[in-house]
């Protein structure tokens, strides 16, 4: 694939829209052409400012205001014309109450689903920039002994490697990232030609936070990549490659089973 193609392919890409084996040629490209990976990485971040600035509209005091008006009743004596049609407007009214309460129902769990996919898609361009540099990890070693010291004093919360002697995994090494401002490391492993990302950050009530790293949980797959996130000893954890579910969920395992070490 040339970079003419590949670009021109990039808003379906980023929005996931590609067909798996297109999906992949895409992956592959970018992963050999930096000028490519930027152009990806600057289009999932315009994509998800767009979204978040389209988050931020709440109704001005004018409009409530004037909603307000509406919906108020009037005061009346029982046997005026105005009475009367109270009485006839206060199934409408309950049907409006009624409605609104769905609205807002609904709204919350747009918000919560918004959240999830926001934490998500920084996660992903993460891993993606990691996958398009040059230099992917600060600490370079499969030496779980090497990898986790590495981290001390640069991160407020420490972890546990697992063993990886006996399974298809390989560690690369690790870097510092910061997530909502959030120090966390990013842990890269191998397993045949994928490469998987671990994630770790502190499980804090940070407002930021919160809102959404703390909606990422269970498995799921995003853009063409494998996810799977879960807590564990007061750490958010969450593993991200292009390799099947399958093959997440086994590293997952491995990395709770070094957490409840």
């Amino acid at each position: 694939m040339n970079c003419e193609l590949c670009r021109n392919q990039l808003d379906a890409y980023v929005d996931g829209e590609l067909a798996q084996q297109d999906f992949a040629a895409i992956e592959s490209h970018i992963g050999e052409c930096h000028a490519c990976a930027a152009e990806a990485l600057r289009r999932m971040q315009l994509k998800r400012a767009t979204r978040d600035a389209s988050q931020h509209f709440t109704p001005s005091p004018e409009l409530r205001a004037q909603i307000g008006g509406i919906i108020a009743p009037k005061p009346t004596s029982p046997n005026s014309p105005n009475s009367q049609r109270s009485l006839l407007w206060r199934p409408a009214f309950a049907a409006v109450c009624a409605l609104l309460i769905v609205v807002a129902v609904s709204s919350m769990l747009l918000m919560h689903h918004a959240a999830r996919h926001q934490a998500m898609s920084e996660i992903l361009d993460l891993h993606v920039a990691t996958l398009a540099s040059p230099n992917p990890v600060d600490v370079v070693s499969t030496d779980r002994h090497t990898v986790k010291p590495w981290f001390q004093g640069k991160l407020p919360f420490t972890f546990n490697l697992p063993e990886l002697q006996n399974s298809p995994y390989r560690l690369l090494g690790g870097k510092l990232v910061y997530f909502h401002d959030d120090p966390a490391a990013q842990l890269l492993f191998e397993e045949r030609k994928h490469r998987f990302s671990v994630f770790i950050v502190q499980d804090t009530d940070s407002a930021l936070l919160k809102p959404a790293f703390s909606k990422l949980s269970g498995q799921s797959r995003e853009r063409g990549f494998s996810a799977e996130s879960w807590n564990a000893g007061g750490l958010r954890c969450t593993i991200v490659s292009d390799a099947a579910a399958y093959d997440v969920h086994q590293l997952a395992a491995l990395m709770r089973s070094a957490q409840s070490q």
